[in-house]
Parts: C-alpha cells; structure tokens; sequence
C-alpha cells in the first residue's frame, strides 16, 4: 500500500505474491505477535523496530500508538525500544510530530533533491507532484524535535546535480544523508528483473531501467559530494557512504549491510508476517517461514537463511577476491551482482566502476581522518589539510580541528 506511484519503486509488484489478499495491513493479533516476538530476538540493551511500507503511514497513527503500547507491555526491565520509520513525508500532521517525538523515533525521509529533480519520478498516483508536500511535512517533523534521516535516491534525473542535491538537503537542516543509487532491469515485457536467481529459469534477466543512473556518474555524484563535504561538513554532515568508508579504513564494521562481508541479518516481513531473507528477495523461494508459526532467532538462524548469508561472500568473483578495496566493498549487494567480471566469471557488481572511483578519490582524506582518530583526535581535522581552497589558519590560530590547541602546536605538524 502507497501513496506514491514512483517510477523507480521496485516493491509495489510484491502485491502479485498474494493474490487472494484483499487487505495488506497488519491485523492487531499479528501485531502483538511480532512486537512480542521481535523483542524476545534481541537480547541487548536496545531493541531495534524498523517500520516500512509501501507507505507505513497509512496504517494511520492509532496503529502506532498501539505497537508503542505493546512495546512498553513486553519490554524486559532495564532495556529500551528504538523505532525507525520509513516514509515518503505525505501524511504528518502535528499529532504525528508530537507522537514520533514523545517516542524517540528515527525518521527516514525519502526527498531526492530539489523539485525540480525529486518530483521527476517521485510522484502521486494522479502524476501530481510531491516535493512541496514533503517540505511541509519535514517542517512539521523539525519544528517538533524529530530526528530526521534524508533518504536520497541516486537516479537519471539527480545524479548530474550532485552538489544541487546535497546544498539543497543541507538547507532544510538535515545533517544525516543516505545516497542510494537505484538499480533495477527491466525485461523485454516491461516487468522488473529483480535480482540475479530471483526468476528461475528466465532468459531475460533484463536491462538497466531508463531511471538507473549509470555506475561512473553515480561515482562522480559522491565524489563531488566529497570534495564538498571535506571542505566544509566533516563532524557537521552524517553521509552514511563516507562514514562506511572511514570505517572500513579503520578496520571497523560498516555499519550498512551491503558493504559486510556476509549478510543474512536483515529480514523483512510481510503484513501477513511471512518471513523473507530481505527486501530485495521477497521471492517465494526466500520466504522464511511465518513468525506466527515460530521464533524470529529460528527462522533468521535456519540453514537457509545462514547459507543466503554466506553466500555473499562464496560468491565473490576472483577479480573482487584480488580487488584493493575488497574490505571496504565486499562486492555490495547481491542484488546488484549481474554483471561478468574481466576473466567471465559471474557476480560482479553492476556498480563496481562506480565503487571503485569513489574509493581512490577518498583514500588520501580518508587515511589522514583514521590517523586522528587512532591518535584520539577529532577527523575535524582533516578540513585543516584538505587542500580544497579554504585558506589554512595563521600558526597562532584556534586550530579548526576542535582539538583547543593552536595550529601550530596541533594540525600544522602533520
């Protein structure tokens, strides 16, 4: 269920799967099943819900009040529930405000830039366009102390207005950003491809879509990004990307799933609870179980879904195996790996030219930033070096790193 009608949308077809449903929202019996159930899979001190649709708004905020209601009924003592919500910004209102913020939710909001090149395929199911009524709502969310993530798609109509992009988002105050680029094939029939072995026995694994931007512009848009970023926004602006990138350069997890090494641990549920590996394989033959008939920790831990998970790594192609950038990539998605790598072995990622320019022209910024923080100083740091035309301080200046000692004594000696 949307409200939206994107063109890029590659979720909306999974209605196809259920064909005797006539309703695809969450019954109240199933929603207790799954707080329940959710909470009894996570042992930690924290207890992690992410809710997505189609649009999870539509389910209307009493269903929300409700699933809060529940959290607090079957919380343990001594730990805490943190929601995250996915959404495209069409439905909030002030009550929405003041309930995602009574509650500490993370919110999600999908805004592709600028009208002009957000409402280029973000539009309503009457082809009207989106971007104002998504400001709106965004004005709501801050004005009401939300924490707000920008969900930012990398598509044909965005991606050669990088810098358009990101001023714009910045602009509005959203300082955490997600650039996702969008790849999906689209056969000969019009349907789309889904991922490599998600149609057995198809010929027509499909071309990229007419919407997809192509792997080395999607380079090019984070690499201006970049240059932007470390110039003026390190410790100001969260990009998940780049925040990737320093991880794995500090030999640290990625903290996104498609940049680890395996991947298994993010499942999706369906409305009707049926389990699938992910978002990207809501598939029959991914289909987990159903939470109604078993634990979350049994079907995530099932041999199945185990050998999905590992699978990423086994099915890495030589080429990605001898790649220098193999532990910051670990060949992203499998849903992305349908091209032939140079010695024709299967499973390369269609967005490896991509990845890869992004990695040598962050490498040098990325290197002085893991150095400061292995010496305990702040990756601030690095603006004082970039070398992208700001003017370096005087000797006896504040040094710009936050460190409080003078340039000279902290960022000139590097």
């Amino acid at each position: 269920m949307c409200n939206l009608s994107c063109d890029y949308c590659f979720y909306l077809e999974k209605t196809d799967m259920y064909p005797d449903r006539a309703d695809f929202r969450m019954h109240d019996g199933l929603l207790e099943t799954y707080v329940r159930r959710q909470i009894e899979a996570q042992p930690g001190p924290e207890i992690h819900f992410m809710w997505q649709g189609g649009e999870p708004t539509l389910m209307g905020l009493d269903f929300f009040q409700r699933a809060v209601a529940l959290q607090q009924r079957h919380l343990p003592p001594g730990r805490r529930i943190v929601n995250a919500l996915q959404t495209n910004g069409l439905s909030f209102s002030d009550d929405w405000g003041r309930f995602l913020h009574e509650h500490g939710f993370l919110v999600g909001l999908s805004l592709d830039g600028p009208a002009h090149l957000h409402d280029a395929y973000r539009q309503d199911h009457m082809h009207r366009p989106t971007h104002a009524r998504v400001i709106r709502s965004l004005e709501i969310l801050l004005r009401h102390g939300v924490d707000v993530n920008a969900m930012t798609t990398v598509n044909a109509a965005n991606v050669q207005h990088p810098l358009e992009v990101y001023r714009h988002l910045k602009s509005l105050g959203l300082r955490y950003m997600q650039f996702i680029p969008i790849v999906e094939r689209v056969r000969a029939d019009g349907t789309l491809a889904g991922p490599p072995c998600s149609s057995p026995g198809s010929d027509d694994d499909g071309q990229p879509a007419h919407f997809c931007a192509e792997p080395g512009q999607y380079g090019d848009f984070m690499c201006a990004i970049f240059d932007e970023w470390l110039a003026r926004d390190v410790s100001r602006v969260f990009v998940q990307m780049f925040d990737a990138i320093l991880a794995g350069t500090l030999g640290e997890p990625p903290g996104v799933c498609l940049f680890a090494e395996t991947c298994g641990n993010n499942p999706a549920m369906e409305s009707n609870g049926d389990l699938y590996a992910c978002d990207h394989y809501v598939y029959p033959q991914y289909r987990l179980g159903n939470i109604a008939d078993g634990s979350l920790d049994e079907l995530i831990s099932s041999p199945q879904q185990r050998q999905f998970g590992q699978d990423k790594k086994s099915g890495l192609p030589r080429q990605c195996r001898d790649c220098e950038d193999l532990a910051l990539c670990h060949g992203g998605c499998p849903k992305h790996r349908f091209l032939t790598s140079s010695d024709g072995e299967g499973g390369l990622n269609h967005l490896c030219q991509g990845y890869r320019r992004i990695y040598r022209h962050t490498r040098p910024a990325m290197a002085r930033m893991a150095d400061l923080l292995r010496q305990g100083r702040p990756a601030v740091g690095v603006m004082a070096t970039a070398g992208q035309g700001k003017s370096k301080p005087g000797r006896n200046d504040p040094c710009p790193c936050g460190s409080g000692l003078k340039y000279k004594k902290c960022c000139a000696l590097r």
